[in-house]
């Protein structure tokens, strides 16, 4: 929501006007100087949207914020062109309306253009969000990091690695949604205030690392795609994209890492596959590229990624892992229910060259049980779960 700055007035006292923390406010207008406003400045505050009221019979600015318990002089600060001593039935105007529910639907199928819709969303409402595109797919669609917070401690959450593992989208981004609500109205989750997080972590999400994935194993292949007689016959011809995990090249992301690489390539699929194909070298897909540059740019001190299924969290690296990490991850196992599970057999996964590049805490959390992709039944135990696990990679 935007206001026009009046004389005097200091983001300050827009932040106890319309209660929510100064910060927020001060991150939602990066371009302006807090202690120097101009009248007629437009400022963002963030957790509001503008809501239109037409008048009825006996109403006034007094009794409508009395009834709806908002601050008369945001009334007057939205309505500047409006005199609330001579109002006329049928008048429209303006109400600051607080947003105390979920933006992010996520118990649905939930796709690329979903995604980007529910980030228009949220950086709509919550302008201090800092959104970034880090790279781009295989069929150009934008790859988007999520940043906020200001703290020193840098966490990592990511999702949809895997094509069929889609689920773990709408979760972070429920998370991401809940997390905000609180910021803005001074909520706690699970009896834990998140104002500390926001000053003491900066979070970093990339919700969905392979569109093209996703979005060929729940819409099928798209009619202007390059990629579509391909995908086609290595699908066998089926038309049920359901077992594919690779991106739309038929290379897993998850085995494309410079982390024993060529292990991989020798034990797995041998050409382009709906899944097991760590492609020719390592970071030759731009999704993979793209997030391994991230990375490097950030320089996360730990990561989550997000995959289904088997209710267990994977840690540790050939020994490359601080002591640290095992503390943490029996704190994700406690909130979460999850098996902690040290050294699979597996290499060239995101989590294992983050530990063995960084020697810092890299988690890879496979959510639910059953059959990829999992249901939409499961999505809300599914989030209640691994909503410990999310808090407690902030507070750990």
């Amino acid at each position: 929501m935007n206001v026009n700055v009046r004389e005097g007035d200091t983001l300050w006292y827009y932040s106890q006007l319309f209660d929510v923390p100064l910060q927020l406010v001060i991150d939602s207008n990066p371009k302006i100087n807090p202690e120097n406003l101009t009248p007629g400045q437009t400022v963002a505050i963030p957790g509001y949207i503008r809501h239109k009221h037409t008048l009825e019979k006996g109403e006034s600015f007094w009794s409508i914020a009395t009834k709806r318990r908002l601050p008369l002089d945001g009334l007057l600060l939205l309505n500047k062109d409006i005199d609330p001593e001579n109002l006329h039935v049928g008048e429209t105007i303006h109400l600051p309306l607080r947003v105390e529910k979920s933006i992010v639907k996520g118990r649905r199928k939930y796709d690329y253009e979903t995604l980007v819709r529910d980030l228009k969303r949220l950086e709509a409402v919550y302008p201090f969000i800092k959104k970034e595109i880090i790279g781009q797919s295989v069929e150009g669609k934008p790859l988007y990091e999520i940043r906020l917070g200001n703290g020193q401690k840098r966490v990592h959450y990511n999702g949809s690695f895997h094509a069929n593992e889609w689920i773990t989208t709408p979760v972070i981004m429920t998370f991401l949604n809940d997390y905000l609500v609180s910021l803005t109205n001074r909520r706690t989750i699970r009896g834990l205030s998140v104002a500390p997080f926001y000053d003491n972590v900066t979070l970093s999400i990339v919700p969905m690392v392979n569109p093209d994935g996703v979005d060929l194993v729940l819409n099928g292949p798209a009619p202007e795609s390059e990629y579509r007689e391909n995908v086609f016959e290595l699908n066998k011809g089926q038309n049920d994209f359901n077992g594919w995990k690779a991106n739309i090249r038929g290379v897993d992301l998850n085995d494309q890492f410079p982390a024993d690489w060529e292990v991989e390539q020798q034990r797995r699929e041998q050409a382009p596959s709906p899944r097991d194909y760590p492609g020719t070298k390592p970071l030759s897909e731009p999704e993979a590229k793209a997030l391994s540059e991230l990375t490097r740019k950030r320089q996360f001190d730990r990561v989550l990624a997000f995959h289904t299924q088997g209710e267990v969290i994977y840690w540790g690296y050939k020994e490359h892992e601080p002591p640290e990490t095992e503390k943490i991850v029996k704190e994700f196992a406690r909130v979460s229910g999850y098996e902690p599970v040290r050294y699979v057999d597996s290499t060239a996964g995101y989590k294992d060259w983050f530990e063995q590049e960084w020697q810092r805490p890299g988690f890879t959390v496979e959510l639910g049980k059953g059959k990829n992709p999992l249901s939409l039944k499961q999505f809300d135990e599914i989030y209640q779960r691994s909503l410990g696990i999310f808090l407690a990679g902030l507070y750990m």
